[in-house]
């Protein structure tokens, strides 16, 4: 297997010293415990959603949670980084999916960002898979045979490399680099691509970051060699410790400077608020988000963040 690389050649590798000194050293100090203590009890606000919105054949977007999507575009309902268990290994669900799997509509696209466990997890594609055999599965490359080990056809995954592209009727899915970095066991270390995906129609343009680091080079070269984004789904939680986290996630106000580099127009929040991954408080990423657009003069209506469950046109 090749070994990847970010664009500006680097991969964010943590020792095992370095997961020691957060997990072990930062809690005996006092600093874990003293971030992830929130002010109130919080539970990410959820809205009650049956499903029924999601069927309609015009164009909307829904927060299922963590880096989760269903979102019609280009008369196809897809999927994005799909995890509806209620564990990602030892660590649980702080809240429900916003919909229920089983009531989800016929699913026609699955696009997978990278291979790490909250972002490909294998018993939703394995339910995914039976209840919609048709569906497409648009991952990086050397991602396909993770795909398949949860039984989905080899012929119903695409894997493309950055900037290339892939086509549906009236929907094109290209993958873009992010700044980040894979593995699902210890020996298989940045051999399987990352990124993020851009999804063009008639409708308008999307991008899903996955996950990323913030990075100015890669918003840049996705800026300019792609229409412009009308709804950018940025990362903006799961980055403290920042000297653990800054290489590979990005926080608030990170993700408002991306959206900027990026020219988009709506910036949709996700990744905070689903598991509790790093040691901000769950509540703390929407908080500073909206302090920063506040900060920076910028329209409200152009900041999405969404209950998890919530539906939104666009």
């Amino acid at each position: 297997m090749p070994r990847y690389t970010n664009l500006d050649g680097t991969t964010p590798d943590k020792s095992l010293g370095d997961i020691l000194k957060w997990q072990v050293l930062d809690r005996i100090t006092g600093k874990k415990a003293k971030r992830g203590a929130s002010p109130r009890p919080f539970v990410t606000p959820r809205r009650p959603n049956d499903g029924s919105a999601l069927a309609r054949l015009s164009p909307h977007l829904t927060w299922i949670g963590h880096a989760t999507f269903a979102m019609r575009l280009g008369g196809k309902m897809i999927v994005t980084d799909p995890i509806w268990s209620p564990r990602i290994q030892t660590i649980g669900r702080k809240v429900d999916p916003g919909v229920a799997l089983d009531r989800m509509p016929r699913i026609d696209l699955v696009t997978i960002s990278h291979s790490h466990y909250d972002h490909l997890d294998l018993p939703s594609v394995r339910r995914i898979a039976k209840a919609n055999p048709e569906a497409r599965y648009i991952v990086p490359k050397d991602v396909g045979e993770v795909v398949q080990g949860a039984g989905v056809d080899k012929a119903q995954i695409v894997e493309l490399g950055w900037f290339e592209t892939h086509r549906e009727v009236d929907l094109s899915v290209t993958l873009v680099p992010a700044q980040h970095w894979s593995m699902r066991v210890p020996w298989d270390r940045n051999a399987r691509l990352w990124g993020g995906f851009v999804y063009a129609s008639n409708e308008g343009v999307a991008y899903h970051a996955g996950d990323t680091a913030f990075n100015e080079q890669v918003s840049r070269e996705i800026a300019s060699r792609l229409p412009r984004i009308d709804w950018a789904m940025l990362p903006i939680g799961a980055y403290d410790p920042p000297w653990f986290m800054q290489s590979q996630h990005m926080g608030p106000e990170e993700a408002g400077r991306t959206r900027d580099l990026l020219r988009a127009r709506t910036l949709c929040a996700m990744h905070w608020g689903t598991f509790k991954l790093t040691d901000e408080p769950l509540s703390e990423p929407p908080e500073r988000m909206r302090e920063w657009w506040r900060e920076q003069g910028k329209s409200e209506s152009d900041l999405w963040i969404f209950d998890i469950g919530e539906t939104r046109d666009l």
